[in-house]
């Protein structure tokens, strides 16, 4: 819940201008993204811990050429050169590899970092999000099993294995449920002392900037308290932004609330907004497009063992474990999707068959339990290189595949799970301008918010940052880097780097 403690007015229009003071920092997004940076501004600052010995040599040698320096002090582009991994971000594989050496090639080895907590570098900000500490992975369902490996999942220096065993818990096959992790992120959050600088249940409609000269014409009441900011606010002619929303109160009222701040960091994830395939009939109610919907019909009996068959769309991990669950209930399934099943870029072909053994098993019955030939799999057909056409009134679905033949289908309900998009309804234009490509939307894969990579600031907006799959970080090991940047990009800011 939302802090109850008072809410404190900003600006307002007896405030002269030398008393006015912008937030620093508002972080929008309370995932690990979020998180972690929270922990970076809060002045938790990584050094390399002395007799340490990372097993990349060259590395070794330059943090070795300053350890008195913190990293977040550091030269951020030297320190990455040369890397190498599973992430196209420099800074992401820096600050993955500090944090687990030798993980890529199943090794154990220790972090190469030490946290010192010191007061003098505290930025002060705030993280809005919808839900708990955790993000999204408070609405996945909580028996999922994650796709990282377990201790990719944990954050800095409280290891997710170690908070596990706390609980007399083991790693399935080195893996965790997602119950597991948003319980561990809450967890984070309440051990590192971050809940002050955390507003949940907050929903974000607007971030704009506006001039220093318009906010002292309006009342706004604000979530944060008096703030005692690090940069001065003195120029007439000075930009801030401005961040609207609303939270819900204790008694489940609306309340709206404006913040203005020096700088915005944008940590929303995509899990807010599932790609529609734009077909005809696809908003008809039995058409859905996330898993839980699945699950509930299972739970209310609507959908079972006799029921038509449960049209899922797609072919990633959301589409297979949808199929999974299906099996499970012995609920018939028509899996449709564009691909071969041997094409390279299918997930199932880049996934180590030991490790993932449920999801080799999907990909198996789309082999072989096609239309054409049936297979060992009761309940199931797979229909490869073929799409959605329309979905009728009659839950009849219309399905074509790659010689243009036409199927028709009677369905008891279908399931589009062809990944999500990122909600930026706050932003102007949908922040279509800040991707990569400003004429096309924000996707984490395809076009990604354009960010320096040595700082996650936007290149088309100062003050403004991504982080996250918004800035083509798509796994927790990887975010981390990201929130590394940013960090040190506003201590450099605010002239909180030591001399």
């Amino acid at each position: 819940m939302l802090s109850d403690r008072k809410m404190y007015s900003v600006s307002n229009k007896h405030q002269n201008r030398s008393e006015f003071k912008p937030l620093p920092v508002v972080i929008i997004g309370n995932g690990p993204s979020g998180i972690c940076l929270s922990y970076l501004l809060s002045g938790y600052v990584p050094y390399f811990k002395r007799d340490s010995l990372h097993p990349h040599s060259i590395l070794q040698r330059k943090l070795e050429e300053a350890p008195d320096v913190s990293i977040l002090d550091q030269d951020l582009e030297y320190l990455s050169e040369g890397l190498e991994g599973r992430s196209h971000s420099p800074v992401a594989l820096l600050f993955d590899t500090l944090l687990r050496p030798d993980t890529d090639f199943g090794g154990t080895a220790e972090s190469v970092l030490t946290w010192w907590h010191e007061t003098n570098r505290v930025i002060p900000h705030l993280v809005l999000g919808r839900n708990p500490p955790g993000g999204a992975w408070h609405s996945i369902e909580g028996s999922m099993i994650t796709l990282s490996r377990g201790e990719w999942m944990g954050l800095p220096d409280l290891q997710f294995k170690d908070w596990l065993r706390q609980k007399r818990r083991g790693l399935r096959n080195n893996r965790a449920t997602a119950e597991d992790i948003a319980q561990y992120y809450q967890h984070y959050v309440m051990k590192k002392g971050l809940q002050k600088n955390f507003r949940c249940g907050t929903v974000v409609t607007s971030v704009r900037k506006v001039s220093a000269e318009s906010i002292f014409n309006h009342a706004q009441k604000d979530l944060q308290e008096k703030s005692d900011s690090l940069w001065n606010f003195t120029e007439e002619n000075m930009e801030v932004f401005k961040v609207d929303g609303f939270f819900k109160t204790l008694k489940g009222d609306q309340e709206l609330f404006s913040i203005y701040a020096e700088n915005v960091v944008l940590a929303t994830g995509t899990y807010d907004s599932p790609t529609w395939l734009g077909v005809k009939g696809e908003n008809l109610s039995y058409v859905h497009h996330q898993l839980s919907a699945l699950e509930e019909a299972v739970k209310d009996n609507s959908i079972g063992i006799m029921s038509d068959p449960v049209l899922i769309v797609g072919a990633g991990l959301t589409a297979a474990d949808a199929i999974l669950f299906a099996h499970h209930c012995s609920i018939p399934v028509i899996h449709v999707f564009r691909r071969t099943v041997n094409d390279p870029g299918l997930i199932f072909n880049q996934l180590p068959k030991v490790m993932y053994p449920e999801y080799h098993k999907v990909h198996q019955m789309m082999k072989e339990q096609s239309a054409a030939c049936s297979g060992p799999y009761d309940c199931y057909v797979s229909l490869p290189e073929h799409h959605v056409l329309s979905f009728g009134k009659d839950k009849k679905c219309i399905l074509q595949d790659k010689n243009g033949y036409q199927k028709v289908y009677k369905i008891s309900m279908a399931l589009v799970l062809t990944g999500s998009n990122p909600n930026l309804s706050f932003l102007p234009n949908n922040g279509i301008d800040l991707a990569m490509d400003c004429d096309q939307p924000v996707n984490p894969k395809r076009n990604p918010i354009d960010v320096d990579p040595f700082t996650y600031e936007c290149t088309q907006e100062k003050g403004l940052y991504a982080l996250g799959p918004l800035a083509g970080d798509n796994f927790v090991r990887f975010v981390q880097g990201g929130a590394l940047a940013v960090a040190s990009s506003l201590l450099k800011k605010a002239n909180k780097n030591p001399p």
